[in-house]
């Protein structure tokens, strides 16, 4: 099933259901959010399909007027931001099962050579300790911290990247989209799109500022799939600028393209008790690795970011803006 939120004729968040062309969404009624439907599906017990099922509806809208009118909102939201957590993980994809053998033989290379540096060692754990077997614990990934729900951009709306930023580009990635239960178990959603937006110029100063460069926006959307994944997902992210793709590339995710399991990456992550807060939400970017700013392209104010994969509906596209922080040295007052 793909869900989406929307903002309907009346100004209303509301919930749809998009049909299987991508041509319409079918509004649920009686149901405000997605948030909303997931609480009423785990006191239920049910599933996140059955319970959009117990609130069917007759009105449809159409569904590319909707992101073309900005009226589509992220897939997920807490109805207070600040109990929403945004993170992600990196150094977790290869890219090709060919990637993943070639790496291997470099990482041994390096080993044996003496020359891994910190951020290939870490890689180094997840190739050789990442995918362990279902129940078991493996290899602990690099994980961060983004921001909470305000930082969220909706699909088609603005990446805002603050004046004191030394470059803002996308980042084309799986989320995973949570609930936890009022007994703190996370419940999964199910998936959707991200751009995780970095700034990668203050990432490479040094490895230690990459907890600066994460402090971003993001966007997720414009869908929300349920249940499992296929393991082998195919796209492509792209920049424009003034109506013409000055970069694109394949974009590959899913756990064939991956040196963790989701399952792995999300026990690291809840196994924190701080992170299965019950109701909490939790919004969890799994990686990636294609860059355009790996490719030597910068991205400008006014560039438009696109990231498609088929298999989870429609791209998800955002304008980059640059915006006054709003802060200054001094700031501080003394109390």
């Amino acid at each position: 099933m793909r869900l989406i939120q929307l903002v309907d004729d009346a100004g209303q968040t509301r919930v749809g259901v998009v049909d299987g062309h991508g041509r319409s969404a079918r509004l649920l009624d009686g149901v405000s959010s997605t948030y909303e439907l997931a609480v009423r599906a785990i006191a239920a017990g049910e599933r996140l399909e059955r319970q959009a099922a117990a609130s069917p509806g007759s009105l449809s809208l159409d569904y590319a007027g909707l992101l073309r009118e900005g009226r589509v909102r992220a897939p997920l939201h807490h109805p207070d931001p600040a109990h929403c957590l945004v993170t992600g993980t990196g150094l977790t994809h290869l890219g090709s099962a060919s990637a993943r053998d070639a790496m291997h033989q470099k990482l041994r290379q390096q080993a044996e050579e003496g020359t891994l540096t910190d951020s290939m060692r870490m890689f180094q754990w997840g190739v050789e300790g990442g995918m362990p077997a279902p129940g078991r614990v493996g290899a602990q990934p690099e994980w961060f911290y983004k921001g909470d729900g305000d930082i969220v951009a909706a699909p088609e709306a603005t990446l805002d990247s603050p004046d004191f930023a030394l470059d803002g580009g996308e980042e084309p990635e799986l989320v995973g989209l949570y609930v936890v239960g009022p007994d703190g178990t996370p419940h999964r959603l199910g998936f959707a799109i991200g751009n995780e937006f970095s700034d990668h110029v203050t990432e490479r100063q040094n490895y230690l500022y990459l907890a600066h460069s994460k402090l971003r926006a993001c966007a997720i959307g414009p869908e929300l799939r349920t249940g499992e994944l296929p393991r082998d997902l195919r796209g492509a992210s792209r920049l424009v600028r003034d109506g013409a793709v000055v970069w694109e590339k394949p974009f590959l995710t899913g756990e064939a393209n991956m040196c963790h399991s989701l399952e792995n990456l999300e026990y690291h992550h809840f196994k924190y008790p701080a992170h299965r807060r019950p109701g909490d939400v939790h919004l969890h970017f799994f990686g990636t690795a294609t860059l355009s700013f790996a490719d030597g392209v910068r991205a400008q104010p006014g560039d438009v970011f696109e990231i498609e994969l088929p298999e989870l509906g429609a791209p998800l596209r955002n304008p980059l803006r640059t915006v006054a922080s709003g802060f200054v040295p001094g700031g501080v007052r003394v109390l």
